[in-house]
């Protein structure tokens, strides 16, 4: 004799969340960190009467010298011609990362650029307990071994041509305008120095009729935003918060690793402090640790903005 019984239906319920999980994880891990892409965007942010610029955002590469898709797809975003490089930091992951960073951005050299660092291009990333990121802003528990920053610094100053602006300003020209920068080191580690700005700004002379200002940050505190507000910036750029890295579909992400809100932890939008509004741009980036490999609905990213005039 035989008898037919259906399985319970928790035991069905559960058999089908965990395919789900295993599913995202392999979608995730093995797929969505590797397809990179540029996301196209414009914002009027320019002085009256500026030419548009074309402003490529690179942030957040997370380098491995044995990440080589990824390297070959930075390359190629030379072919986009752009008129500036923002490269708002985290560039280093590993302790030979410059070696992925140099084959990466060789190809930009002579474009102008600007960075600022994240503070895994000064020490190695560290394995991390990844539910701790919903409890607030990640905090550093122990000392890390240091990168070869200076090397780093060395190769974007001296052989691409780019301008450091970690806690100062500098004014280039720039596809025919006249852009004052100032920028901050990391500020998720307390690194950034707001009060040294106004002497940096001053110290660059008056400012050129027509001329444009654009702020620099890694990590996009609403402190770092409202001064940079203040000291007149026409568009922002910050990286950092991976865009969520894991986000739920439909809903966006849901840990900015700062205190942004959420809606605007990757992307463009505008912030607002004291009646007075700017575009921000956030880049999701292009990487991840090393000890976090996956990305799921946010997938690794630069930016081609185009700024016009207002």
């Amino acid at each position: 004799m035989t008898s037919n019984r259906s399985a319970h239906p928790a035991l069905i319920a559960l058999g089908a969340v965990g395919a789900a999980g295993a599913a995202a994880a392999v979608w995730g891990i093995g797929i969505e960190r590797y397809l990179f892409t540029v996301r196209e965007a414009t914002a009027s942010a320019l002085a009256p009467g500026s030419a548009p610029l074309k402003v490529l955002h690179i942030s957040d590469a997370h380098m491995a010298p044995w990440q080589h898709r990824k390297q070959d797809w930075l390359a190629s975003l030379a072919q986009l011609q752009p008129d500036l490089i923002v490269n708002t930091g985290d560039n280093l992951g590993h302790r030979d990362g410059l070696e992925g960073v140099r084959r990466a951005f060789e190809p930009f050299a002579g474009i102008p650029g600007v960075f600022v660092h994240g503070s895994n291009d000064v020490s190695e990333p560290s394995p991390r307990n990844p539910l701790r990121y919903f409890s607030g802003p990640s905090k550093r528990h122990r000392k890390a071994p240091e990168l070869d920053t200076a090397a780093m610094d060395s190769f974007f100053t001296h052989e691409l041509g780019w301008t450091d602006l970690n806690n100062t300003a500098a004014r280039l020209e720039v596809a025919g305008n006249t852009v004052d920068f100032f920028g901050v080191d990391d500020a998720h580690r307390d690194w950034d120095r707001l009060e040294d700005l106004p002497a940096a700004i001053d110290a660059l002379g008056p400012r050129p009729d027509g001329a444009s200002v654009i702020g620099v940050t890694h990590a996009p505190y609403q402190r770092v935003l409202n001064d940079f507000i203040d000291l007149g910036a026409d568009a922002i750029f910050g990286g950092h918060t991976h865009g969520g890295q894991v986000c739920l579909p439909g809903f966006g992400a849901l840990v900015a690793n700062c205190d942004i809100p959420l809606k605007q932890a990757k992307g463009l939008s505008t912030w607002t402090h004291d009646h007075r509004t700017a575009p921000l741009n956030v880049s999701a980036g292009c990487g991840h640790s090393i000890y976090a490999p996956v990305r799921f609905a946010c997938r690794p990213e630069a930016t081609l903005l185009t700024l016009t005039a207002r």
